[in-house]
């Protein structure tokens, strides 16, 4: 992973969130997010952050991940932390942990 230098510009967002939005075909061995509710969960943190006034985050959608079966997943940067978010209690535990606060949530943290 890449390292910050003091030349580089300072960063756009202060979080990016990358929400994964895969959709494989029906009973593919490996599954994906999007059958597990990823779409929702995005579009649920999109809004929660904007209802709690969070400034600097962007929350999109990604394409796979690549870790299917224990999705539905996310990564935040630019910590590189990754979480499962399979509920909607699931986001907003991450936006005021770990967005807001600073920490961790780690019984939702992906290994």
């Amino acid at each position: 992973m890449g390292t910050r230098h003091d030349d580089d510009p300072a960063l756009y967002f202060s979080t990016h969130v990358f929400v994964c939005g895969n959709r494989r075909p029906e009973g593919h061995p490996r599954g994906c997010c999007a059958s597990k509710g990823s779409e929702k969960i995005r579009d649920y943190m999109k809004v929660r952050v904007k209802e709690l006034g969070i400034e600097g985050v962007r929350v999109n959608q990604a394409g796979c991940l690549d870790r299917c079966e224990l999705g539905p997943c996310a990564v935040l940067y630019p910590e590189g932390v990754w979480y499962k978010l399979d509920s909607f209690e699931a986001v907003d535990e991450v936006l005021e942990k770990h967005i807001q606060a600073g920490g961790r949530v780690k019984e939702r943290m992906l290994p």
